[in-house]
């Protein structure tokens, strides 16, 4: 599996608004035919802080999430205008031998 672990931190007074869109995202990902989870967080200690955890059956099926329209209107055009900071980190899941 290709895994994203993606940490945002919302600006200032714009936590709920990045809440309600990022649960908006969460049926629409999870209905991809390449994504078998897509769970998003929220701290307990920090309302402005988010971890999104993905997981994708290879890179290609990532790489058609963030090619979708629901990523582009929603993600790029609605949510990241509304964060202060974006990280992502990229893993590939360890199998049982």
């Amino acid at each position: 599996m290709y895994v994203v672990a993606a940490r945002y931190y919302a600006k200032e007074g714009r936590d709920d608004e990045v809440a309600r869109l990022l649960r908006a995202m969460i049926p629409i990902s999870l209905a991809e035919p390449g994504c078998a989870l897509y769970t998003v967080n929220r701290s307990t200690e920090d309302p402005r802080r988010f971890l999104l955890y993905e997981q994708y059956r290879d890179e290609a099926s990532f790489q058609a999430h963030t090619a979708s329209e629901a990523f582009k209107e929603r993600v790029l055009g609605q949510i990241v205008p509304l964060l202060e900071s974006r990280e992502r980190d990229f893993f590939e899941t360890v199998d049982p031998t």
